[in-house]
């Protein structure tokens, strides 16, 4: 027992003793703690003399400098894996598309916007315009199109924003040509018979063009409004013919993608209906179409198809991009449509302006009939990865502000040279 007493004891001394080495090199540990912070205080007050600036410039400095760093480290992770999507993704598109077009290919049809009507003689415009203007008053008001009657021998113009309008003008004007009898008696009379034949050749035309697309269901008014656009054009390309290809189009990509070519079909077929209308009521055709649509019992996805065709919706299935993609290669196909050349001309333009907006760009170009623009960047101000993100800034703001036929390819270039003079 006294043996065990002792050995506590002196495990008792061994411990206190351990506790005052502890507490000592604590209290060292302290001192030197306290040392480095007043050492690096006085290195930070010293570095910020040398440099002129305060805490908080210094702190500007130093954020304003990881902002530029983190950009370009996002610039290179969205060039990566955008680069990543595109190898997997543009075989397959490229496979898809193809198969699409190959599987339907139809002529392309492409319409004037200009309609003339021939006259066998200069005496024959004096009996249009009347005695005081009054046949071409009464032509004008029954139709409500514009006649244009000018030194052009042999041809007068009729112009009007309806299409329809103008097909019933033209015709009644043929007919009133050939017949020879001329007064706004029997001007009224002809138009009125010609209204009842396109009308006619309207419903038709929409009966035909269900019976094409192999659709059943259709509601009769939405199979006459599709007619319509048998009278209506886009860029000179007939609207109903451009629909009947889009359906066909959508299918086939949708099948492709192990979707339901039928739905794909509905819903390409009616994507543009609203453009039979969209001169009678405000806002654009999309949600016009959109909202006929659903009035004569059409469903989703169909209806997101029509109002989001153009991006002017979010889309809610896999329909809606689908449709938007049979769109683009209806509308792309060499020859479909064509412009006016100020409307071309005003195209490249907006199309350079735009590009020229972007931070860092030199120049910039509208090629290959505004299909493609080239950009050329400061190698300087614009690193690769920047050079980049610029393209697809560019792209961005091309699809939102502009309204063209097809895909506009942005190509960005980013030159550096070295250059030296041999003496």
């Amino acid at each position: 027992f006294d043996k065990r007493e002792a050995a506590l004891e002196h495990e008792e001394k061994r411990m206190d003793k351990l506790r005052d080495q502890l507490e000592r090199r604590e209290a060292s540990l302290a001192e030197r703690e306290t040392e480095l912070k007043e050492t690096l205080e006085q290195q930070k007050a010293k570095l910020l003399s040398i440099a002129g600036l305060n805490a908080d410039e210094a702190r500007e400095q130093v954020f304003e400098r990881i902002e530029h760093e983190s950009r370009q480290e996002a610039a290179s992770i969205v060039r990566k894996v955008t680069e990543e999507a595109e190898a997997e993704s543009h075989e397959k598109a490229t496979e898809i598309l193809v198969h699409a077009v190959q599987r339907f290919a139809t002529e392309v049809t492409a319409e004037s916007t200009v309609r003339s009507v021939p006259i066998p003689s200069d005496d024959m415009k004096g009996r249009i315009i009347g005695r005081e203007g009054r046949n071409i008053r009464a032509i004008e008001k029954v139709t409500g199109v514009d006649i244009i009657v000018d030194d052009t021998p042999g041809v007068i113009v009729v112009s009007c924003f309806d299409k329809i309008r103008q097909a019933v003008a033209v015709e009644a004007l043929n007919r009133l040509i050939k017949d020879g009898r001329m007064h706004p008696t029997r001007i009224e009379e002809v138009v009125t018979k010609v209204q009842g034949e396109i009308q006619q050749e309207v419903i038709k035309a929409g009966k035909e063009a269900v019976i094409e697309a192999n659709l059943s269901g259709i509601h009769p008014k939405i199979s006459e409004m599709m007619g319509k656009l048998h009278f209506r054009t886009s860029f000179g390309q007939n609207v109903l013919r451009h629909s009947i290809e889009v359906a066909y189009f959508s299918q086939i990509i949708a099948e492709q993608l192990g979707l339901d070519g039928a739905i794909a079909r509905r819903a390409g077929f009616l994507h543009d209906i609203g453009k039979a209308m969209d001169h009678e009521k405000e806002g654009g055709h999309p949600a016009i179409g959109m909202a006929f649509a659903k009035q004569y019992g059409e469903k989703e996805p169909i209806l997101n198809v029509i109002g989001g065709h153009h991006a002017d919706i979010p889309s809610t299935s896999y329909y809606t991009p689908i449709v938007m993609a049979a769109d683009a290669v209806s509308s792309a196909r060499p020859g479909a449509r064509r412009e006016s050349m100020e409307r071309y001309i005003q195209r490249l333009t907006e199309l350079q302006d735009i590009a020229l907006a972007e931070p860092g760009v030199q120049e910039a170009y509208a090629i290959q009939a505004g299909r493609e623009v080239r950009v050329m960047v400061d190698a300087k101000k614009v690193s690769d990865d920047e050079a980049y993100l610029a393209a697809t800034n560019i792209a961005k703001r091309v699809s939102e502000e502009m309204t063209f036929p097809g895909e506009i390819r942005v190509t960005v270039l980013r030159e550096t040279r070295a250059v030296e003079i041999a003496r």
